[in-house]
């Protein structure tokens, strides 16, 4: 009976040491506009086995228990602060451009092609910021010959909606020292706190 349990345990180690040497593959495609996001996500280990899959938006039965949740979801949107996420995203700019380099040469672009939609009340803050995102987009484009990324300003007003097809091949193995690296920044978690509680 000893000999069966460390064998299963001695699978499970194997199968937990492949997987994080291939990796996983993440199929990600939306379409975000104003508060509506319809799309799906997908993880597939070894590249065909899909273990976790789900579609947006959620099928009509669960739409309509959480009706109430998504209301609130939408105004909780409409209070969010841009400016003041920014602001404390501008101190960590350094610290994700390092992890986001990291995090480059750790996947396969199969495909990533996104646009982005962004827009604050002040034309100036929307100049002052779409430059930052078209920064960071630039960078990533050339890193990856598959990668396509763009971003437009908007002028009419508070706006961030985004759309993208997205196919990648994610190496566990190599992110964690990177992600654990970030999320190790005082500067980062206070970003995430003020996230979660904007």
């Amino acid at each position: 009976m000893l000999n069966i349990l460390l064998m299963i345990i001695l699978i499970i180690i194997i199968f937990i040491i492949i997987l994080l040497f291939i990796g996983i593959k993440l199929v990600f495609i939306y379409d975000k506009t104003g508060p509506e996001l319809e799309g799906c996500l997908k993880i597939l280990i070894l590249k065909k086995i899909k273990v976790y899959s789900v579609d947006f938006p959620k099928n009509e039965e669960e739409g309509e228990e959480d009706s109430e949740e998504e209301e609130d979801e939408t105004e909780d949107d409409e209070k969010t602060d841009f400016k003041e996420i920014f602001r404390l995203a501008k101190p960590c700019l350094d610290d994700f451009k390092q992890f986001l380099k990291s995090f480059l040469n750790c996947i396969k672009v199969k495909k990533m092609d996104n646009h982005l939609i962004f827009g604050l009340d002040s034309y100036a803050d929307t100049g002052k910021y779409i430059g930052y995102i078209w920064g960071i987009f630039a960078m990533v484009n050339g890193t990856h010959k598959n990668a396509r990324m763009s971003a437009e300003p908007s002028f009419n007003g508070s706006i961030l909606d985004a759309k993208g097809d997205n196919e990648l091949d994610i190496n566990i193995l190599k992110i964690i020292p990177a992600a654990i690296k970030l999320i190790l920044k005082e500067e980062v978690r206070t970003l995430i706190k003020g996230v979660r509680n904007g």
